[in-house]
């Protein structure tokens, strides 16, 4: 049975159309498959979920989230919950969008590649851990950025 994507835009600051959500839900499918090639180990969360929540929220949220569950002071880019769980920070995003020179559209969609990688039972702790799941990453959304479903966001 596939795993449902499903997002949800929690802040106002940044802005984002709602039919980039419509389209990040609608490539789910194709995006969980790019991602299940890249699981580390049969017991990775992603192979044992059936919905992934993606919450886009505003720099507070996120450093609340980040101090609550992680003990880090300070918003981010991506938190993971192996339940399935992913909050991102559209501010941080359209930070590094427009210092990467990126469509925040793309740099959103790396983030939820980021996350889905870690329930695929990626870390990036290390610098070894980090190249190897930046490396998956960005083949990812190479791989899926030119799927038609993108067509209406280049």
């Amino acid at each position: 049975m596939p795993i449902e994507v499903i997002l949800g835009n929690h802040q106002d600051i940044t802005p984002v159309p709602e039919h980039w959500l419509t389209v990040f839900e609608s490539i789910g499918p194709d995006l969980v498959s790019s991602v299940l090639r890249h699981v580390t180990s049969g017991d990775a969360p992603l192979c044992h979920l059936g919905v992934i929540e993606i919450a886009l929220v505003d720099e507070e949220t996120s450093a609340r989230v980040h101090r609550d569950f992680m003990d880090v002071d300070g918003s981010t880019d991506v938190i993971t919950f192996h339940h399935g769980e992913i909050v991102i920070c559209a501010k941080v995003a359209e930070r590094n969008a427009g210092e990467y020179d990126e469509p925040l559209c793309r740099e959103l969609f790396r983030y939820i590649v980021h996350g889905m990688l870690h329930l695929a039972g990626h870390e990036d702790e290390s610098e070894e851990d980090r190249v190897r799941m930046e490396a998956a990453q960005e083949q990812v959304v190479r791989e899926l950025w030119h799927s038609p479903l993108f067509e209406p966001l280049r």
